[in-house]
């Protein structure tokens, strides 16, 4: 799975990680559900941090479609809120 942070890049992803990175979503989308700004800034930091540390990096000059568009830190509750499916941000 192939999986892009916005204004970073693109990561490959092994199916193996997919467990963790879509448990890491639900906690991100129960957080962003609840409104609650810390666990939601958390929340996103560690799915983040999961998809960089699971994640091969993809060379720039790599024009590949992602599977899933992830927001950078910086981007606030409502914004990812807006991005969110039913399927959170890390499709099954």
């Amino acid at each position: 799975m192939i999986m892009r942070i916005l204004g970073e890049g693109q990561y490959e992803i092994a199916e193996g990680h997919l467990g963790e990175l879509n448990r890491l979503d639900g906690v991100l989308q129960s957080a962003a559900d609840s409104g609650d700004e810390a666990a939601f800034s958390a929340a996103l930091h560690d799915l983040l941090d999961a998809v960089r540390g699971f994640g091969r990096p993809l060379p720039d000059e790599t024009i590949t479609p992602s599977d899933a568009v992830l927001p950078d830190e910086d981007t606030s509750l409502r914004q990812v809120r807006e991005m969110l499916s039913e399927e959170g941000l890390v499709p099954d």
